[in-house]
């Protein structure tokens, strides 16, 4: 998992894109930003990754410095989806039907083959955490796609050998094991 000053990083430089992003019709945005050295390069722009670097933050232990800096982005990032509101539903929208059908290809891919796919399930399961985190930004989910997830649970629940949380430890706090069942565990094989 990336680090605090990571997910920081990458906050900073979303509130920065977010209101040109927000009006374009494109689901997934590029950083022109490197990371800190030592870390991963930072994904795409998305609301579900914003969503997700934020939940990730505040389940962190951070400094003062930390702190001011990530309340300070949270009360940009809130102004900005309350100010484009209407955006930013319809960006989780689209975001939200993209992200299911990329969870449902992996779970395709891994019933087809379980034994090259499970060691990528804690990176994969992070679509279905940003799912859980969209929906909160949507008014009304069509019905089909919550029937799909719905279907999805099902066969995850299926693979799932129930076990600890698959990411850092000092993110439990922010993904706990009754909304986030998923997290405690792995795919079998």
């Amino acid at each position: 998992m990336p680090s605090a000053n990571y997910d920081l990083g990458y906050l900073k430089t979303a509130v920065g894109l977010l209101r040109e992003y927000l009006l374009s019709d494109e689901i997934y945005w590029k950083l022109n930003v490197s990371s800190f050295p030592g870390e991963p390069a930072y994904p795409s722009l998305t609301l579900g990754g914003l969503l997700l670097a934020q939940t990730r933050t505040r389940a962190r232990p951070l400094t003062p410095d930390q702190q001011v800096q990530f309340t300070q982005l949270v009360q940009k990032i809130d102004q900005l989806r309350t100010k484009w509101r209407s955006a930013w539903e319809k960006k989780s929208e689209s975001e939200y039907h993209a992200r299911i059908n990329l969870w449902r290809d992996f779970l395709d891919d891994y019933r087809r083959n379980p034994d090259d796919n499970a060691d990528r399930y804690a990176y994969e399961v992070s679509r279905r955490v940003m799912l859980q985190l969209l929906e909160i930004e949507i008014d009304e989910i069509p019905q089909s796609e919550l029937i799909l997830l719905s279907g999805l649970d099902g066969i995850l629940a299926g693979l799932l050998t129930t076990g600890e949380f698959i990411w850092d430890d000092e993110l439990v706090s922010g993904f706990p094991r009754g909304e986030y069942p998923y997290l405690y565990g792995n795919l079998k094989g």
